[in-house]
């Protein structure tokens, strides 16, 4: 028996399971490859010594931490919540602790944070977009750390990722209100400004009404920060516009959120007056009434595959493989038709 007042070991985890000291490291490094029964006897032993692994050993012998970084823009609002908690839950599945930032979607605050990952030995990065600079990922590959993109695929580009295509997206969100009937269109679109996310669902809308023959210049399109009082002040500047637009599509349901609310301070119907539209398909767009007409995001799937993924390129030293995952739109109460 070991005393309580010594620091358990291995060895006395090992003692206490019955099993070998290497069993007992590979029930904590690849509990995949060891018997459920084992694996339980391990753990009850774990929990009853009060065992914690030497990390810093650990790190030296396998070259790593079992830790994995991820940098989003945001923790503001519920965007990337759901996704990042998949991702939580694989990776804890895995044998890896996520370590998290918010970048406040500033480029230098990003690099800063990808640095201080890399500087505590995070294993793999999961950044969220591909609009960085060349700086950003040259450092990653320099110091061969494996990394990965998420909430974004686009088919020409090298970068590993896992995510939607967020033009082609709001593109067919357009082509679905265009086939509702309306032709006074406004858009609520977040900040293009270094974010390829915003800047494509923008595109989706704006190349959609170009081949459908409007004239760009007089499309109402108010960019903003996710927020939703941002949305709710563009939408009210919309409304006292020349012309009151039928539909304000927004760039995503934070904003849309935000335009909805406002409808109802300014007593404006919606949708019998007013038409909106978002983009996410967070919960909070069916907890509103009207449920926002929206494009849902495989969130949880995509964290689950992005874990996967990068868990994969660490451990076989590979490069990364892009996946594109489908979205869906989602035409709810908050969307009148017009044809």
């Amino acid at each position: 028996m070991t005393s309580h007042h010594a620091v358990p070991t291995l060895d006395d985890v090992a003692r206490t399971a019955g099993v070998s000291p290497a069993t007992v490291s590979r029930s904590l490094n690849t509990p995949a490859l060891v018997s459920r029964e084992t694996l339980q006897r391990v753990k009850a032993a774990v929990a009853d010594l009060g065992y914690t692994p030497n990390f810093g050993a650990r790190f030296m012998a396998a070259k790593r931490t079992m830790t994995i970084g991820a940098i989003i823009p945001t923790m503001e609002n519920a965007i990337f919540a759901k996704g990042i908690q998949a991702f939580q839950e694989r990776l804890h599945s895995l044998g890896y602790t996520l370590l998290i930032s918010s970048s406040s979607y500033d480029p230098e605050i990003e690099a800063e944070q990808v640095r201080a990952l890399a500087s505590r030995g995070a294993d793999g990065i999961l950044l969220i977009g591909y609009w960085r600079e060349e700086k950003v990922y040259e450092f990653l590959k320099q110091r061969n750390i494996p990394f990965l993109l998420a909430w974004a695929f686009a088919a020409n580009n090298a970068l590993p990722a896992i995510g939607f295509d967020n033009r082609a997206a709001m593109y067919q969100l357009c082509d679905k209100v265009l086939a509702m009937g309306h032709r006074n269109i406004a858009v609520i679109s977040g900040t293009t400004e270094g974010n390829d996310r915003a800047m494509n669902r923008l595109k989706g809308i704006t190349e959609r009404l170009k081949v459908e023959g409007f004239n760009l210049d007089t499309v109402p399109i108010i960019e903003t920060p996710y927020d939703i009082d941002n949305g709710a002040n563009a939408f009210e500047e919309l409304m006292r516009g020349p012309e009151r637009p039928s539909v304000v599509m927004c760039g995503n349901d934070v904003l849309g959120v935000g335009a909805l609310q406002r409808a109802q301070e300014m007593g404006l119907k919606v949708p019998s007056e007013v038409s909106i539209t978002g983009f996410d398909g967070i919960e909070l767009a069916r907890v509103v009434t009207p449920k926002l007409t929206t494009v849902r995001v495989p969130h949880s799937e995509m964290g689950h595959r992005a874990a996967d993924e990068l868990v994969r390129m660490v451990e076989s030293g590979e490069v990364g493989r892009s996946q594109e995952l489908a979205s869906e739109i989602v035409v709810e109460k908050s969307i009148i038709s017009l044809a």
